[in-house]
């Protein structure tokens, strides 16, 4: 039986192969395209991601401390070393958390200035969930710009087995 906190890294390691794709797609876009207002709103999102990511460490005591959160403005040439830098930081803190700690409480002050509490278990549920909203945002901005778009759905990284038919089902391209 899978535990909670193995799905959350399994969720986390397909997060990291779309991370690469996503990468690689934002450097697909032409040179000629890349001082469009499009292209620096795809930049900014992936940066908005990996700050959003570090945020959460951050409030969970696994960040060394807080920095700006602001996306704006992100180079290309930035990107993947952020990337790597908080990928390695977030596979450092879900190899010592269980399913006990999935369940202990977090409190921390929101940009509001009201503070909150949540188990990290929907912590960690927000920012999958987070990471796949944005990177359709992303996949859609490269596309536009006509850059190269490869799928970052779950289902093509983690392939579904294949199985025969049930007895009675429909033909294929029934």
């Amino acid at each position: 039986m899978t535990t909670m906190i193995d799905r959350f890294r399994n969720w986390y390691d397909h997060e990291r192969d779309c991370n690469a794709k996503t990468l690689t797609m934002l450097n697909s876009v032409t040179a000629n395209k890349r001082a469009t207002p499009e292209f620096q709103r795809a930049l900014n999102l992936m940066a908005h991601l990996v700050l959003a990511r570090r945020m959460w460490l951050y409030r969970l005591g696994h960040w060394p401390g807080e920095e700006g959160w602001d996306s704006e403005g992100t180079k290309l040439e930035d990107l993947p070393g952020m990337v790597a830098v908080t990928e390695k930081a977030w596979v450092k803190y879900m190899s010592g958390l269980d399913d006990a700690g999935l369940a202990k409480p977090l409190e921390w002050e929101g940009n509001d200035g009201q503070y909150r509490r949540w188990p990290v278990e929907l912590i960690l549920t927000q920012v999958s969930g987070h990471a796949w909203y944005h990177r359709g945002q992303i996949v859609e901005l490269v596309r536009q710009l006509g850059g190269e778009t490869t799928s970052t759905d779950y289902i093509f990284w983690n392939r579904p087995e294949i199985i025969a038919p049930p007895v009675g089902a429909p033909a294929s391209g029934s």
